[in-house]
């Protein structure tokens, strides 16, 4: 990685778009009396934990994007890259939206699922042109693939929503 303007200005928009996207999830994301009365499992990562792995998964995914962006220069890799991520994005925000504001985390269930996939495609797309790039995504594959089991489990325990 090497900190010239054809790296730079990818990391830079990258970055932004990472920090939209963890606005608009944030603003999703209304804890509060209802959120605190759903069953947990006991294994539930405690709240805390939630913005720091956060954070992580976005600089990831930020380097990552860049890292493919640049690898991709002169290919026909580059749209694939951006519709992967803007797919992956869409989805991010979703799932704070289904599950936390229309308290609906049986619906969010089925939308994980699609969001688990589009991370796969990113790994997939981005670590085609960049090893690494898609390296750095695996964490974001298993913190979701862990949120999950525990969205699976919330619904288990809570059924039915309305």
């Amino acid at each position: 990685m090497t900190w010239t303007p054809e790296f730079l200005w990818p990391l830079g928009i990258a970055s932004a778009v990472a920090i939209v996207v963890a606005v608009a999830g944030a603003v999703l994301t209304e804890t509060g009396a209802w959120y605190d009365a759903l069953k947990k499992p006991s294994w539930k990562p405690p709240d805390w934990a939630f913005g720091p792995v956060w954070t992580t998964i976005f600089v990831l995914t930020v380097i990552a994007a860049a890292l493919a962006w640049v690898a991709a220069e002169g290919t026909e890799a580059r749209p694939l890259i951006f519709w992967a991520l803007t797919i992956n994005a869409v989805l991010n925000i979703a799932w704070s939206g289904i599950f936390f504001k229309l308290r609906r985390p049986d619906w969010a269930l089925a939308e994980v699922v699609l969001l688990w996939f589009s991370i796969l495609g990113l790994i997939v797309a981005l670590g085609s042109v960049s090893g690494w790039a898609g390296i750095l995504l695996l964490p974001y594959l298993a913190w979701v693939s862990t949120a999950s089991f525990l969205n699976l489990r919330i619904v288990q325990m809570n059924a039915p929503f309305r």
